[in-house]
């Protein structure tokens, strides 16, 4: 399918290679399922994750994935590089190409990352409006003084965008580490953040999205897949 969910009378028409008034009979012969229920609706639709029989024969069978890795440094939030390890070069899946990444983290960033083959979930994360928290420890090289707080809850202006941002949390942790929540991941975001300041950052490790943290028994480069709960949870 080209889309994420198509009418059942057309996924069957490209599919079997026949036209759609032929799909009308072949559901009042009760020749197709989805899901295992007898369909009978040409307007039903049918996802990328929907189970389709047809007399019998399976046409699509595809199940989600969701995929917790603790990233390590040195390592590309991408699919495919000639020159990097990717972060999919790190997984020992037979379905590891089909996967795509649900928010990146930059090349010498480490922490909590997300693959998945579900676009529509990965888009609910990373949208502003759904208002998901990611949060990241980070390490600086001068110390953080509380004028950050309000400075980083304020948004700050990007003239090269020319957007600004929505407000952000920060809380110290110490004099040279602080934790920073986003809604959202514009272009080096939490860098250029802290560049206001003239402060590099030395060290960015995402902890969370949303509720779900990084599972800390994870060794860089590890993964494993979310239980339902952390699914549920997030």
């Amino acid at each position: 399918m080209h889309s994420k969910y198509a009418r059942l009378d057309r996924y069957l028409s490209q599919k079997l290679g026949i036209k759609r008034g032929d799909v009308r009979l072949m559901l009042a012969r009760g020749r197709v399922r989805v899901n295992g229920v007898v369909a009978v609706d040409i307007n039903q639709r049918v996802g990328e994750f929907d189970h389709v029989v047809v007399d019998g024969q399976v046409l699509q069978v595809r199940e989600p994935v969701y995929i917790m890795m603790h990233k390590p440094m040195g390592v590309v939030s991408a699919t495919k590089d000639e020159k990097n390890k990717t972060v999919i070069d790190l997984l020992q899946r037979s379905d590891k190409n089909a996967l795509h990444i649900a928010g990146r983290l930059d090349f010498n960033s480490t922490g909590l990352l997300l693959l998945t083959n579900d676009g529509r979930w990965s888009r609910r994360l990373s949208e502003p409006a759904t208002k998901v928290m990611k949060w990241y420890r980070v390490r600086l090289q001068k110390p953080v003084t509380p004028d950050y707080i309000a400075a980083f809850a304020e948004g700050m202006y990007f003239s090269f965008e020319d957007i600004t941002t929505l407000p952000a949390e920060l809380k110290i942790v110490s004099d040279y580490v602080a934790d920073v929540g986003l809604m959202e991941g514009r272009y080096h975001q939490i860098k250029r953040m802290f560049g206001r300041f003239q402060n590099p950052v030395l060290e960015l490790h995402r902890m969370a999205v949303g509720n779900l943290q990084l599972d800390e028994t994870l060794a860089a480069g590890e993964s494993r897949e979310l239980s339902a709960d952390e699914l549920e949870g997030i």
